[in-house]
């Protein structure tokens, strides 16, 4: 099972993603991150995502990418568990803007703008 929902944060646009994110759910986050091109900031928040696959990773990091070259600032929120594990592992930790809280990114992407 799997939710991924788009919420607003005074400073920031944020997608949240909750469960398992897999080839299943790569669609609904696709479209989610779609809906949020444009915005200045945006957070990707997988504190409560159990599981991530290769997809939700390509997924991840192709959005990332253009959100970054069309001009917004993102940040992805991967506290300690199975989601930070697989990008330590991967080394999409050191590749990719992340921060360990949902507080530590939304100040991240506050300094600055």
């Amino acid at each position: 099972m799997h939710g991924v929902h788009l919420e607003r944060e005074s400073s920031a646009a944020v997608v949240r993603a909750t469960g398992e994110l897999d080839a299943y759910a790569a669609p609904d986050l696709v479209a989610t991150l779609g809906d949020v091109s444009g915005e200045p900031r945006i957070l990707v928040d997988l504190g409560d995502v159990s599981f991530l696959d290769s997809t939700a990773l390509g997924v991840l990091v192709r959005a990332v990418r253009k959100l970054d070259a069309n001009g917004s600032r993102v940040r992805i929120v991967l506290p300690t568990g199975s989601a930070r594990r697989i990008f330590e592992i991967t080394t999409l930790d050191g590749v990719l803007p992340v921060a360990a809280t949902r507080s530590e990114a939304l100040a991240e992407l506050a300094i600055g703008s």
